[in-house]
């Protein structure tokens, strides 16, 4: 197991660019305790708020799942899916779904039509701010997985876990201490994403 702590010192040791390059997502199954705390959180919560938000609408918040609340998150849609007699693996997984992380916090989006602003931006700043809440776990020594499933698009489960018919989720971002070092995955070539207009 790998200890925040260290991970943080070492983030810390590195210049910007470097750190922003090796960032990488941890499967929230490889994650263990300690998680974070509810200080750290808060300046988890700061640096993901700290993003392009043209007009100043702020059309994003965050849920915060930690402690029992994980569990009764995961029963609660485990027993929604039993009731609508779903196949076991799929109500198994359900009782998984916010306590494979100490913490689970939801990035939702609160985009509605602007005369000025279009829809669009403001979801992408919705966006911005997941990623961000990535790095700041990154750079407190966590690791981060932002995912989503079928509770993020179920209507039923949405109101259930407080989410307001109007917000979509941009992810559940799952934070923990990582079992062991990260290793990284292909990336993709410069040359099949980058090109220069010329006019």
């Amino acid at each position: 197991m790998i200890e925040g702590s260290t991970l943080a010192l070492v983030a810390f040791m590195i210049d910007p660019l470097t750190f922003l390059a090796t960032r990488r997502s941890v499967s929230a199954r490889n994650m263990t305790f300690p998680g974070p705390s509810p200080e750290e959180i808060d300046k988890m919560i700061m640096v993901a708020a700290r993003v392009p938000d043209h007009g100043k609408l702020t059309p994003w918040r965050f849920v915060v799942f930690q402690g029992a609340a994980r569990e009764a998150a995961s029963t609660g849609l485990a027993e929604m899916l039993a009731k609508r007699g779903t196949e076991q693996d799929r109500i198994d997984f359900a009782r998984t779904a916010f306590t494979r992380a100490p913490v689970v916090i939801a990035v939702l989006s609160k985009a509605a039509e602007h005369p000025k602003i279009p829809i669009w931006e403001q979801q992408m700043s919705a966006g911005a701010a997941c990623m961000n809440l990535c790095h700041a776990a990154h750079a407190l020594g966590y690791a981060a997985n932002w995912l989503t499933d079928w509770w993020a698009f179920d209507a039923e489960a949405k109101a259930f876990l407080g989410i307001a018919a109007g917000e979509a989720v941009v992810g559940f971002v799952h934070i923990g201490t990582p079992r062991e070092p990260p290793q990284d995955r292909p990336r993709p070539s410069l040359a099949n994403i980058l090109t220069y207009w010329r006019g």
